[in-house]
């Protein structure tokens, strides 16, 4: 079997042939190149040469002979699980490379793995891009959004892959070059860290309409139908309003109603959050999204609770109509607000780590293929081209004037989802940030006197520039 496939010679090696592997391998090779895939476990690149026979897919059943059947400079993808396994594989790879051959890490790693690793690589001569990829299976079988991020004078040499399999917005492939080292897996991280956000806000929005508005799933379904040909259009509005009409297998009604309500995470947005409090950045409602998901998993506490805990009396919305209207545009302020707090983060983290981020491309390649797709990112793409120095989302004029229309609506629907007990935790946290960020007073100067007080820590003054302490006429321990 190895001296069959070593005549066979192929464009780049694809190292990892689960679901996103396979998928990915394959929509290469719909795009004429010739893939070399390779898995660890044999069965799995047999079932796939056997369920997706595609003349340019070649099995490879070791890495020494899918090294053999490239031209240099050579390419890898690996697409592995992140963490220990990436390390293992490259371990295994770069005996059998040479200086100018190229490592690629489509996984969700972690960004501070893929700068050691690309700082390691280099050392050896050899090119490591963090590659981050999103779309699920779908968009890496037929077009995902690629966030290519390592050295930039080869990037060209993976590119033609790239940007051929990437999906396409207005004719553009969502796939460009992020930046050095870590910038792809950031930028992914990000993304999903909104996407987390994105989709609690849709969460809340649903708990709104269901609980105080007595929407049923069918008028569920439409709304969001309706919603999906406004300002909201998005992949994650259209398959929300599908999944509202998606009969249940087992019992009668919709499968919605039949989900338990727990849900799960891999890591990605805790690691904004964790990241944002290193950069000293607000990403309040990515946390809020992240916490939101581990208070649904904790279903045994919540359960003894409801017995034990008082529930809020029923006080549903007087206009069933107008109260849709007033979530539609709260949903649509406080999406704005999600969105400026990750490119905050974006844009803070391009400062610490010298990346010179183009915030405006990055929101180009998520208007397709990638699970935040929507018809909003034409908006921030313009935004950025308008003033690529934008220090807030929230300042551009379009932004703005979406904030100051919907923010009336994002309070209201807060005050009836509190009155009746639903719990809103982005939502509030939009809130919360407009507020802060529009100069409402915090707070702050009742605890930089406390600081003062029990521990001298200073302040400053509103009436007079210097640093100043005061003696609070007391011993503080």
């Amino acid at each position: 079997m190895k001296e069959e496939y070593m005549m066979q010679k192929t464009d780049i090696g694809v190292i990892g042939l689960a679901v996103m592997g396979r998928s990915l391998a394959l929509n290469m090779a719909d795009h004429g190149f010739k893939v070399g895939g390779y898995n660890r476990s044999r069965e799995v690149t047999d079932a796939l040469v056997k369920e997706h026979p595609h003349d340019n897919l070649v099995p490879f059943y070791d890495l020494e002979t899918l090294v053999a059947s490239q031209e240099r400079p050579r390419r890898f993808l690996i697409m592995v699980k992140a963490g220990k396994p990436v390390d293992m594989v490259i371990d295994q790879l770069v005996l059998l490379l040479d200086k100018g051959d190229m490592i690629l890490d489509g996984g969700n790693s972690f960004f501070e793995d893929t700068r050691r690793r690309e700082k390691r690589l280099k050392a050896e001569g050899i090119y490591y891009f963090g590659t981050g990829v999103s779309g699920g299976e779908h968009g890496a079988r037929f077009g995902p959004s690629i966030m290519p991020g390592g050295e930039e004078s080869a990037y060209r040499h993976i590119a033609p892959v790239l940007e051929a399999v990437a999906a396409k917005a207005q004719g553009e492939p969502c796939c460009a070059y992020m930046g050095p080292d870590g910038a792809g897996h950031y930028v992914k991280m990000v993304h999903n860290g909104i996407e987390y956000a994105d989709m609690q806000l849709i969460a809340e929005a649903y708990l709104l309409l269901k609980y105080a508005g007595n929407y049923t799933n069918e008028e569920l379904a439409d709304l969001f139908e309706e919603w999906n040909e406004g300002e909201l259009k998005s992949y994650l509005i259209e398959i929300t309003a599908r999944i509202f009409r998606e009969a249940d297998d087992y019992a009668e009604g919709e499968l919605v109603d039949h989900i338990l309500d727990s849900a799960g995470q891999k890591g990605t947005g805790r690691w904004t959050s964790l990241e944002s409090l290193k950069q000293g950045v607000n990403v309040s409602m990515i946390t809020a999204a992240c916490n939101a998901r581990i208070m649904s998993n904790r279903i045994a506490e919540r359960n003894a609770a409801k017995a034990l805990i008082k529930e809020a009396a029923k006080q549903p919305a007087a206009d069933k109509k107008a109260f849709g209207e007033s979530v539609r545009k709260g949903l649509y302020t406080a999406k704005i607000v999600a969105y400026a707090q990750g490119f905050d983060l974006l844009r803070h983290a391009s400062s610490e780590y010298g990346w010179d981020l183009n915030y405006g491309r990055i929101a180009s390649i998520f208007r397709a293929g990638c699970i935040i797709q929507a018809q909003f990112l034409d908006d921030i793409t313009k935004a950025f081209e308008n003033d690529s120095e934008l220090s807030n989302l929230m300042l551009d004029s379009y932004f703005l004037e979406g904030i100051n229309s919907g923010k009336g609506s994002l309070q209201s629907i807060l005050c009836l989802g509190i009155q009746n007990g639903i719990p809103l935790p982005a939502m509030s946290q939009a809130e919360a940030y407009i507020d802060a960020f529009r100069g409402t007073p915090t707070g702050a100067n009742l605890i930089q006197a406390q600081r003062d007080c029990f521990g001298a820590h200073t302040y400053e003054r509103t009436d007079r520039e210097g640093v100043f302490h005061h003696d609070w006429g007391q011993d503080n321990e």
